[in-house]
């Protein structure tokens, strides 16, 4: 509370108040400046000892002195000896009493006559007071500055005189670091070099350009641009009166107004909210439950008209499988037990499996023999070979079965072309995954192994074949490329 109601914005901070009113004062350590400030307005005087009363004045001294003050004589009034103690009384006389008396009369009558010449005196040095103070001229703000931190600015730091007051005036408690960081944030002002006004020219407060709003002090500006996102200040000499306890308590008092009446506010639209939320709950609630009824439902007729159309198909599929049942019995009583045609299980098919009647009398499947690879489907082979396009995997292909076959058939007698490594990359990269490459292999005479790790040439060879096949993967190979 002090700090605002001072407006204190440095530490330490050194005040003059001369009858409760503020004169002058000195922010930071700046010993000059109090000095200066302390002879600049006179205060500076006898005073007494702590502990001790002083001389004692007499009644004509005090007097003058206070007319002097009044009169604004800087002169102070001499200051009489310690009146020594007193002597003992001697023995009272007759006359004495009469003495007394004339005594008290004078002492009586002189607060009377001492009354009248001050309230006279009173009324000339008021009317001299204000003639002073009106004709006192604005103080220079340049007057208690320090001479040595004004040097450090102009001749150390190159800032020109007017600058470096403008700094220490309006910079961070008057530092030279609070100068140098003041001139760096208003170098490039308009008004930088415009003198400095007389009187109070001292940053007071600080203004929002944004909207207008003066601030007591930083921690009032820092929140204000927390809250409003304002970030244009200004410094500013108006002095902001700090508030009496009753204004704080009226302020306090709206405060907890606005506070509740927002708190309120807050709760009815919450309630509202609320009201709101469990509504759109419910709805969502029963529409859920409504979809999901419907979707329950359609899914039962789904299943029930499934299972009736499997019924159907079942019943369907049980005839037609006993009239073929009927007819191949007829069929084998007409052919001696061997049927032309397969009943399978996608249907009756004229050309199906072929039965022989067994020793037992049962029918036996005939099963046909498998071909492999043939000689004459090389040409099949290698076109199929050639029909991979997509980034040149055909060509790639053809040139490593031209290596294989054409070593084959070049070199007969050398067994490390008589094998190839089927667990090789080359192997299972351009060989293994293209349709036509290894039955090329087996049909030129390679077959596996017995772990099937490697294709191993035959015997039983044919170089002729392999030959051919070589001349054929060539001009495949050179058509691929062209």
């Amino acid at each position: 509370d002090d700090l605002h109601q001072y407006d204190v914005r440095a530490f330490p901070t050194y005040v003059l108040y001369v009858e409760k009113r503020e004169i002058n004062r000195i922010e930071g350590v700046n010993m000059d400046g109090i000095v200066s400030m302390i002879n600049k307005h006179g205060c500076l005087s006898e005073g007494q000892n702590l502990g001790g009363g002083g001389a004692k004045l007499s009644m004509e001294e005090a007097r003058a002195r206070r007319l002097a003050k009044l009169e604004g004589n800087k002169a102070t009034a001499p200051v009489s000896a310690p009146v020594p103690a007193p002597a003992p009384a001697p023995t009272p006389t007759p006359e004495e009493p009469e003495k007394k008396e004339a005594v008290k009369d004078v002492d009586m009558a002189e607060p009377e006559k001492q009354q009248e010449v001050a309230g006279e005196t009173k009324e000339e040095s008021k009317d001299d007071v204000e003639m002073k103070d009106a004709e006192k001229e604005p103080e220079d703000p340049c007057a208690n500055l320090n001479p040595g931190d004004i040097k450090t600015l102009t001749e150390s730091m190159g800032f020109s005189l007017l600058r470096s007051q403008k700094g220490l005036l309006y910079g961070t408690a008057g530092t030279v670091e609070g100068a140098v960081e003041w001139l760096m944030q208003h170098q490039d002002d308009a008004d930088i070099d415009e003198p400095i006004p007389k009187g109070g020219a001292v940053a007071q407060s600080y203004k929002c350009n944004d909207c207008g709003r003066t601030l007591s002090n930083m921690a009032n500006l820092e929140l204000h641009a927390n809250k409003t996102g304002h970030t244009d200040f200004e410094e500013c000499t108006v002095a902001i009166k700090p508030l009496t306890p009753e204004e704080k308590a009226q302020k306090l008092v709206k405060l907890k107004a606005l506070l509740k009446a927002k708190r309120e506010e807050r709760e009815e639209k919450e309630k509202v909210e609320n009201i709101d939320r469990e509504k759109q709950r419910r709805f969502m609630g029963k529409e859920i439950a409504k979809t999901r009824e419907q979707l329950e439902a359609e899914q039962r007729k789904r299943d029930a008209l499934r299972r009736k159309r499997e019924k159907e198909a079942f019943k369907k599929e049980r005839e037609r499988l006993r009239a073929e049942l009927a007819k191949d019995k007829a069929e084998r009583m007409s052919n001696k037990g061997k049927l032309t045609s397969k009943l399978g299980i996608n249907g009756y098919k004229p050309d199906g499996i072929q039965y022989e009647i067994n020793e037992d009398g049962e029918p036996v499947e005939v099963k046909k023999a498998k071909t492999g690879p043939s000689a004459s489907k090389i040409d099949e082979y290698i076109k199929k070979v050639t029909s991979y396009r997509a980034g040149g995997d055909g060509g790639k292909c053809l040139k490593v079965l031209l290596a294989y076959v054409g070593n084959a058939a070049d070199k007969p007698d050398e067994d490390k072309y008589k094998s190839i490594n089927a667990e090789n990359k080359v192997f299972k990269t351009k060989i293994k995954p293209f349709v036509g490459a290894k039955q090329l292999l087996l049909a030129v005479g390679f077959g596996p192994t017995q772990n099937g790790d490697a294709l191993v040439l035959s015997e039983d060879r044919d170089l002729q074949l392999l030959a051919t096949t070589k001349a054929k993967l060539q001009a495949a190979y050179d058509a691929y490329n062209k």
